[in-house]
């Protein structure tokens, strides 16, 4: 009788049952850390409303991960999860990502109050804004341009669903690869 260790057995179930179990990151990871060699997109949770930059590298969507439901943003060339410092809030929803060509840039809704918000987070500066603080109506399904000055969205302001756009100002760093 052959032994096996515990990531034999692992690797061995994730391979026959095509889990993609992160075997690789088994003995880096601490309890309070998220492993930083290849991780696996796919989980037991209920993961919903992707959306990839332009570029193709990163996916972002949501997830009940974690026990909350907040955006997660995967890094397809890495294979592993971008850190997204000051983005999700315990008290706010957040759904509907989406992403600028680099990813830079990410708009989404986010309910806190009752009430939806689009907001905007910047990965360079970690900060998040409220695109839509003030607007009488609902708002729902942003989506923003690939350089990220623009932002559009639905809008319940006028008792129908009408389409709005937002025009971040031509004085915004805009999205581009490699700067250009």
């Amino acid at each position: 009788m052959q032994r096996r260790t515990v990531k034999d057995w692992l690797r061995r179930l994730g391979t026959r049952i095509g889990l993609g179990i992160a075997v690789l990151g088994l003995g880096s990871c601490t309890p309070t850390s998220r492993p930083q060699l290849p991780v696996a997109l796919n989980s037991y949770y209920t993961d919903e409303q992707p959306a990839m930059s332009g570029d193709g590298r990163f996916l972002a969507f949501v997830s009940n991960r974690d026990g909350t439901r907040s955006i997660l943003l995967y890094d397809l060339q890495r294979k592993q999860f971008a850190q997204l410092p000051r983005l999700n809030r315990k008290d706010a929803i957040a759904e509907t990502p989406s992403l600028s060509y680099t990813g830079r840039y990410l708009v989404y809704v986010a309910s806190d109050r009752g009430r939806p918000e689009i907001e905007l987070y910047d990965r360079i500066t970690q900060r998040t804004q409220v695109l839509t603080g003030g607007y009488r109506g609902w708002v729902r399904n942003p989506n923003i341009s690939s350089d990220g000055r623009y932002v559009v969205f639905e809008t319940g302001r006028r008792g129908q669903w009408d389409i709005e756009i937002i025009d971040r100002g031509p004085g915004i760093e805009l999205d581009r690869p490699n700067g250009s």
